[in-house]
């Protein structure tokens, strides 16, 4: 079973709060074992953190993946939460997983590719247009990131070397 992951923000600025819980709503057990490649196949950008932009990122990932047995992670924010996820998830037969409230180390991927988006990107550069950010954004995952981005945990591989040999 593989398990992806998907970037559905570009910053985690100081200050501004990207998680909001739903108390009311039922969250998905914990279902995390691995990552496989550590790959952005999914992504999206937008001005506000409502449900249509992880909507758009799960659906580029789908698109990608076209996935089969696989597991989304995220954590407990009403975007997770909402029913037309929840649908879109069920109709790609993809199994949401959440961490437990409070827990840093069960986003921690997506919280250290955040934090070298921003730190290596977002931070060195003012972007005139929403566009103009997305079309960095775009360079920086598709064109460097996945590519050429080396992990420890891949051996030093870049993760599209890392699937490719995996692959073979």
């Amino acid at each position: 079973m593989d398990t992806f992951h998907f970037v559905e923000r570009a910053s985690r600025r100081k200050g501004i709060r990207t998680t909001v819980r739903d108390r009311d709503a039922r969250s998905a057990p914990d279902l995390v074992d691995d990552a496989f490649s550590r790959r952005i196949v999914g992504w999206a950008t937008s001005s506000n953190m409502r449900t249509q932009l992880v909507l758009d990122a799960l659906d580029m990932a789908i698109w990608r993946r076209k996935p089969l047995d696989v597991v989304h992670h995220s954590d407990q924010g009403t975007q997770y939460t909402s029913i037309a996820f929840g649908s879109r998830c069920r109709e790609a037969n993809i199994r949401p997983s959440m961490g437990s409230v409070g827990d840093c180390y069960d986003n921690a991927m997506c919280e250290s590719f955040n934090a070298t988006l921003e730190c290596e990107l977002l931070d060195k550069h003012r972007f005139r247009t929403h566009r103009e950010a997305e079309l960095a954004i775009f360079d920086f995952i598709e064109g460097w990131y996945n590519l050429h981005r080396r992990h420890s945990a891949l051996g030093y591989r870049s993760p599209a070397a890392f699937e490719r040999e995996t692959a073979a």
